[in-house]
């Protein structure tokens, strides 16, 4: 333990003042969002939630595409990733879990500066509506109790059921980034994204890799990482929160689940993952799978995208991905 506070203090004392290494100029700027990965959730064999008339993956990827030509179209200078384009699992295949690695894999080797994973929701009841039982009274009525000779007759008073019916009216949106107590695997997946680590010039000029990713020193930075990533997800997601607020949407706000998300934990960059409303509500249903309705989610997201952006490049926001801090060093 004690060791390693003596080597994140080197190492901190050595990024702060630059020690007898020259930071390339580069690294002074503003961390930009070079490249961003659209996940649309499930697909293929992997249908996600039901609705009345749609499923959870033809949703998102309907939702994921138009996302993607609208960054496209407004910041031409960011690459857009996809991680899947149509009908089809990443990778292949009809097993979803095989895909949950292809898809963070894509994310990895694209080196992107943010994943945003698109869903629609469910809340555990059947789409539109279902019945219900309740009690509306009580009624005598003899039953046997006890077996062989100990069997008897005994007179109870048993509930009388009426079945009636029940809208699924839950609505809105939430988003979510990765439990903070599984960040190990966060860290693990912040290395992959690196080669080599972040590059400083020493006095004779040549360029040396300051971290071995396997070493003590690779893992208190991707520690120092993960604090960043995690700050920018809460950002990012909060502002998209934000925006589904106020443009009349119900927000659940910005979550964590406990058993994690494997897709956000397994990618080295500010990862969330938005559900874009409740596909078991059928006016939210036919609102996802309208034009106006898929247009205003991607705009609401656009804008929160907009704000991230401004944030992040003007300084405020923090770090972008593991790949940025190859190119312009980790502060």
């Amino acid at each position: 333990m004690k060791r390693k506070l003596i080597v994140f203090f080197i190492l901190f004392g050595i990024v702060c003042s630059g020690a007898s290494f020259n930071i390339h100029p580069e690294s002074l700027k503003a961390p930009k969002l070079r490249t961003i990965i659209i996940d649309p959730g499930h697909g293929g064999a992997d249908h996600g939630t039901h609705g009345l008339i749609s499923t959870e993956k033809d949703v998102a990827l309907d939702i994921s595409l138009k996302l993607g030509k609208a960054i496209q179209e407004e910041f031409p200078e960011i690459k857009v990733v996809f991680t899947r384009t149509s009908d089809v699992l990443p990778g292949g295949g009809d097993d979803y879990r095989p895909a949950l690695r292809v898809r963070a894999e894509i994310a990895n080797k694209a080196k992107g500066d943010l994943f945003l994973c698109i869903h629609c929701n469910s809340n555990g009841h059947p789409a539109g509506g279902y019945y219900a039982k309740r009690v509306i009274g009580h009624k005598r009525k003899t039953v046997y109790v006890g077996s062989g000779k100990r069997k008897r007759k005994k007179t109870i008073n048993a509930p009388v059921y009426e079945s009636y019916w029940v809208k699924n009216e839950h609505i809105g949106t939430e988003s979510y980034i990765w439990k903070a107590d599984r960040s190990g695997n966060k860290a693990d997946a912040i290395n992959e994204t690196d080669e080599g680590g972040a590059d400083f010039e020493d006095s004779t000029n040549a360029n040396v890799a300051v971290f071995d990713m396997t070493t003590a020193e690779a893992k208190i930075r991707a520690q120092l990482y993960e604090k960043k990533f995690f700050d920018n997800s809460f950002l990012f997601a909060s502002m998209v929160e934000e925006e589904f607020k106020k443009s009349g949407r119900e927000s659940w706000g910005v979550k964590q689940r406990d058993k994690g998300i494997q897709v956000l934990q397994a990618t080295g960059m500010p990862s969330v993952l938005i559900e874009t409303g409740f596909l078991t509500n059928k006016e939210e249903e036919e609102y996802l799978n309208s034009d106006k309705g898929q247009d205003e989610v991607v705009e609401n997201i656009m804008s929160a995208l907009r704000r991230y952006k401004d944030e992040l490049e003007n300084g405020h926001g923090g770090s972008g991905s593991a790949n940025s801090g190859n190119d312009q060093n980790a502060k």
